[in-house]
């Protein structure tokens, strides 16, 4: 689907929110989204089946015994007072929302792994008249278009409709959605391959886990990945579970909303891959009642940062063999508070940290907070070694206060990190270079002698400018010249323009 009809529909189901809080909106938009979803999935699958001579073939069976046929192909068990015709062709009713519930509650008792999940509170909407139809008429639109299936659409539209509803939520919006340029960058680095672990201690709305299934499946053409993540936001939880399973992604995300430090849904859980973008620099996160906890091998992260917390937190979750990446405040590669420069150097002394990526500001809905992102492996195949990479001067202003990433920025970082490590995801056609304020590879040594500071302008430098051999005094006389020029001309058009206002007047 492009983006053009993906604008149009945000626009028209956006101008149908009335007064309605974004944050409260978008449980909304996206449950209908769900429910399409699901609906538009058994739908197909039944009329494969049918067109398949599947109940000739098996007339003893009736509509109720293909549940496990469902379950197989990864599709929920939609009753018929979910499905989304039924409710298209009751929406003009007055109790269309009260139908919405019902048909919510129904789906979460016909699928287990959707109980507790789904928005049941369509009855109470504070919507004018008739605008819960609107919307489902404006849903109803999302289906079959350029070779795609109707829930390939809707899980695009889905993915989209999350990244404008984090940034009509401004601040608040972070707490749910990584912008797309970091996740992207942050899979491509670490190339996560089939038949693996991928866990995410503070998934949000699941994005890493679904660029990661998108990567698998562009390189590898298979989408088996063990997907387990954590979130303690309840709603943010939820959102989560839909956006998964909305593309078919098997997952488990802990029986419940949780803290990931104080109740590991996952606690023996050890993973291939970990990435995640933890809050920034918390404050409260009750580090004080978790002293002496195992998972602080590297040092006890302070009460007021929660920084190094995650950082470890998620490295006790790794397999030997494994790699995690996290985004960070840019503070992490530098601060000497509460210990953390300690910590920082017992990690680089154990030659845990492979990669640092300095990134560009505005990247993100949520802050303007600088970040950078960490990569760390227990079995680095270039020991003593970290790459340093400066991003800062990648990406297009996508709008007045946002910058992205183009997919060639993402492949300049993956393919140099790949080319350094000399990997399987190695481009052919390249070798491992330093390109000074771009790219150095830094030996431990050095490493030490900057007090174990790891900004990447730090190591990589400034980059070479083009020298200019044009001489000052010709260079000014130069440009004093375009300068009388231009000014002339403004002259004789203010003249002009004196002249028609004068003609206009008479």
């Amino acid at each position: 689907m492009n983006n053009t009809t993906k604008q149009k529909l945000w626009k028209t189901a956006d101008q149908l929110r009335s007064n309605m809080d974004a944050a409260e909106y978008k449980h909304v938009v996206l449950g209908l989204i769900f429910l399409k979803y699901i609906s538009d999935s058994f739908s197909a699958l039944r009329e494969k089946m049918q067109q398949e001579d599947y109940y000739a073939q098996n007339p003893q069976y009736i509509d109720g015994d293909i549940r496990d046929y469902c379950k197989a192909n990864h599709v929920f068990w939609v009753p018929e007072n979910a499905r989304w015709e039924f409710l298209r062709n009751n929406a003009p009713q007055a109790n269309i929302g009260k139908l919405i519930d019902e048909a919510m509650q129904s789906i979460e008792q016909e699928n287990p792994k959707l109980k507790n999940i789904l928005n049941k509170n369509y009855a109470r909407l504070n919507l004018p008249a008739g605008r819960l139809a609107e919307l489902i008429n404006t849903i109803s639109s999302i289906g079959f278009e350029n070779g795609q299936t109707a829930p390939d659409a809707l899980g695009e539209v889905y993915e989209y409709f999350l990244g404008m509803f984090a940034d009509a939520e401004g601040k608040r919006g972070g707490q749910f959605y990584t912008a797309a340029s970091v996740v992207k960058t942050m899979v491509a680095v670490m190339a996560p391959t089939e038949n693996h672990t991928v866990y995410d201690p503070c998934c949000g709305s699941g994005g890493m886990f679904v660029q990661s299934e998108r990567f698998v499946n562009i390189h590898q053409g298979v989408s088996n990945l063990s997907i387990y993540g954590q979130e303690s936001n309840p709603t943010t939880w939820r959102l989560a579970a839909m956006n998964l399973a909305i593309r078919g992604i098997e997952f488990d995300l802990g029986k419940e909303p949780a803290d990931t430090f104080h109740n590991d849904q996952h606690p023996h859980l050890r993973a291939d891959y970990i990435l995640a973008n933890p809050p920034f620099n918390v404050s409260d996160w009750g580090g004080e009642k978790l002293t002496k906890d195992a998972r602080w091998r590297y040092g006890i992260p302070p009460a007021g940062n929660a920084n190094f917390a995650w950082v470890q937190h998620m490295l006790s979750h790794l397999v030997p063999t494994g790699v995690m990446g996290t985004v960070l405040a840019n503070g992490s590669m530098s601060s000497q508070t509460g210990g953390e420069g300690e910590i920082r150097k017992n990690l680089i002394e154990a030659d845990l940290v492979e990669c640092m990526v300095a990134l560009p500001g505005q990247l993100f809905f949520n802050t303007q907070i600088p970040v950078c992102l960490w990569f760390l492996r227990k079995q680095k195949k270039r020991a003593g070694e970290v790459l340093f990479i400066d991003a800062r001067n990648l990406g297009f202003m996508a709008d007045r206060t946002r910058r992205e990433f183009t997919d060639g920025d993402i492949a300049q970082i993956a393919d140099t990190y790949h080319a350094w490590r000399a990997d399987d995801f190695a481009p052919k056609d390249k070798d491992y270079a330093d390109i000074k304020g771009f790219c150095k590879s830094a030996k431990l040594a050095e490493i030490r002698t900057n007090d174990y500071v790891l900004t990447p302008g730090r190591y990589v430098g400034v980059a070479e400018t083009q020298e200019d051999d044009e001489a000052f005094s010709a260079k000014m006389a130069r440009l004093t010249a375009e300068l009388t020029a231009q000014m002339e001309e403004s002259a004789k058009l203010d003249t002009k323009i004196k002249e028609n206002l004068e003609k206009i007047e008479q």
